[in-house]
């Protein structure tokens, strides 16, 4: 299956439930996955979390206190988890092991619209219910390596125009 994404125009931004904080995205995500781990399903309330790594200098606090914590991650990682100081709303994480990156929470941006997953990772974990679609890239844990998502997402994004 081949998958076309199109991209809005950046800067483009988001929020926390209560709106007292707000980010901007400045750039385009690196991919966009879902995440099926037992942390996203636990955190998010939800089978999945829709999962947009960006680097970390495309992403800005424009207001609000955020909260942050370390969180040892499925994978065994140590993650910082930053999310709203008033409402706990989780918005980013940033993996201590890949310096320089964020994983924004996609679902905290303001138009989620263009987005579209181009793979899953996690998958051995996934909720039963929840079909994968085998035509994408997908993981049953923690990719050693997301250069095959960022390159999915890439070919995605080079169809669309």
């Amino acid at each position: 299956m081949s998958i076309e994404i199109n991209l809005p125009q950046f800067p483009v931004e988001g929020g926390c439930q209560c709106g007292a904080v707000r980010y901007r995205l400045l750039g385009p995500p690196l991919a966009a996955y879902l995440c099926h781990c037992r942390d996203c399903q636990r955190l998010g309330g939800s089978a999945f979390s829709l999962s947009m790594p960006v680097a970390r200098e495309r992403l800005e606090l424009v207001q609000g206190t955020l909260a942050a914590c370390d969180k040892t991650a499925d994978s065994g990682r140590t993650v910082r988890m930053h999310s709203c100081g008033h409402c706990g709303a989780k918005l980013w994480n940033e993996p201590l092991s890949a310096p320089g990156m964020a994983v924004l929470r996609a679902s905290t941006l303001d138009d989620t619209n263009w987005f579209r997953p181009v793979g899953n990772i996690w998958t051995d974990s996934k909720m039963r219910w929840v079909e994968i679609d085998e035509t994408l890239v997908n993981f049953p844990g923690q990719p050693a390596d997301r250069q095959p998502l960022y390159d999915a997402w890439n070919q995605a994004v080079a169809g669309s125009q």
